[in-house]
């Protein structure tokens, strides 16, 4: 009984020893890490087959297949059979600003009112969230931090995902300021036989009415950007400044044509870079989007279509359509802790019209020129930072993707997480180990 006593309580020391909550951020990167014998994904299109990588002080300072043998001090790791990867970026998420969606406390992403752009998400993000975790472990290394409620509810800013704060989390802050278009979808005919319900008000009028107050925001905000001397401070005119100096991006979120159409119009207007954030129906003016250098983020591919007559299909197709109009475009998923799908929904897209290569590109170097981080990230190229995932299969295909490794500017980090512990912990009560 003694025996069995001790097993019990050795097991549960053995568990709270890789508890979640004793997991911290890695240390920063001393000894050069010298990767070899690896299909090195490069994510521009470019893959290296029996490769090495080279990476020191947390920037990669060499790529290719013919390199120098390491230096005696550094760390060799031989990759034979193993896939090296860029690591994946997340935009428009809400990661670390929910933790229990039904939860209202946990909820820290929307504030009171329709246009409050001085409201910084970065400041909001916590970095002790259960969920990061859970996508580091699928090589998902950094995130756009989006807040939402409002029209325009503030700025996003992208994160690292290994981090005491958000301090140390911020890798570019406040990036982009963010406009959620009220939508112009008249509501749904009710089904055969059911009366038609009584709508008390115009939706669409009262869309284009609130669209029309964000055109005034924006105007009053440009006058007072040009003006030398105020004679008092605007917080609000004051966060969307850099959008007049295409310093910071607009992110439109919309998914019908006409919404797209007004998005463009307002990016004349103004002079705005601005991205569409969704675009379901973006297939259909792929042409003008091109021609008016509007980017798109493509969000939650696995979904149905917008309208009932598209092909059902339809969302996987979308990429292919984009790519082949030379619209510049990424892979997104909605929510938080669904981003941990992300690979898998570019696997989607790589089945439907675009190369393999293509596809991990939509979730890496994309999004990384869309965030405006591309010159340190989002690719395998000497010179931007050690953001590495390194797998033992396809990274976007869930029957293969097996995350061994994975470095955040150099640092290895722990890819143990909540669900992981608990996989083992019933395996353990099961008898299954």
């Amino acid at each position: 009984m003694k025996q069995l006593t001790f097993i019990y309580t050795l097991s549960f020391i053995s568990l709270a020893a890789t508890a979640q909550e004793t997991m911290y951020p890695a240390a920063k990167q001393e000894k050069t890490i010298y990767l070899s014998h690896a299909t090195i994904h490069v994510g521009n299109g470019q893959v290296i087959e029996n490769g090495s990588l080279v990476f020191t002080g947390g920037k990669i300072t060499a790529v290719g297949s013919n390199l120098a043998a390491p230096a005696a001090e550094a760390t060799v790791l031989d990759l034979k059979g193993e896939h090296v990867y860029p690591g994946i970026i997340a935009p428009l998420t809400t990661l670390g600003l929910t933790e229990v969606a039904a939860v209202r406390s946990t909820n820290d992403y929307s504030e009171v009112g329709e246009i409050n752009p001085s409201v910084r998400s970065l400041v909001a993000y916590n970095t002790d969230s259960k969920v990061i975790n859970t996508l580091r472990s699928n090589g998902i290394l950094l995130a756009q931090i989006t807040p939402e409620g409002g029209m325009i509810p503030g700025s996003s800013s992208v994160v690292q995902l290994d981090a005491w704060n958000w301090e140390d989390a911020a890798y570019r802050a406040d990036g982009a300021i963010h406009f959620y278009m009220p939508s112009l979808l008249p509501p749904a005919a009710p089904p055969a036989g059911r009366p038609t319900p009584v709508i008390p008000d115009d939706k669409i009028k009262e869309a284009m009415e609130k669209i029309s107050q964000v055109r005034a925001f924006f105007r009053e905000a440009q006058a007072y950007s040009q003006e030398e001397k105020h004679t008092a401070t605007n917080l609000k005119f004051e966060a969307v400044h850099k959008l007049f100096t295409r310093q910071e991006k607009l992110f439109i979120h919309c998914d019908l044509v006409k919404e797209m159409l007004l998005a463009i119009d307002m990016a004349k207007e103004f002079g705005f870079d601005v991205v569409i954030a969704g675009g379901a129906d973006s297939w259909m003016i792929a042409d003008m989007l091109k021609q008016n250098n509007i980017a798109v983020v493509l969000k939650q591919p696995h979904s149905l279509p917008v309208m009932q007559d598209d092909d059902v299909d339809q969302p996987y197709k979308t990429a292919a359509q984009l790519q082949q109009a030379g619209v510049l475009f990424c892979i997104s998923n909605e929510g938080f802790w669904q981003q941990r799908n992300l690979p898998f929904e570019a696997g989607t897209a790589s089945a439907y019209g675009i190369s393999k290569e293509d596809a991990l590109s939509a979730i890496t170097l994309n999004t990384a020129r869309i965030l405006g981080i591309d010159k340190t990230t989002g690719s395998l190229e000497a010179g931007k930072d050690a953001n590495i995932t390194i797998s033992t299969g396809d990274i976007m295909d869930m029957r293969t993707s097996i995350i061994t490794r994975a470095f955040i500017q150099g640092r290895e980090i722990n890819l143990d997480n909540k669900q992981k512990q608990l996989y083992e912990r019933y395996k353990y009560k099961y008898g299954l180990k």
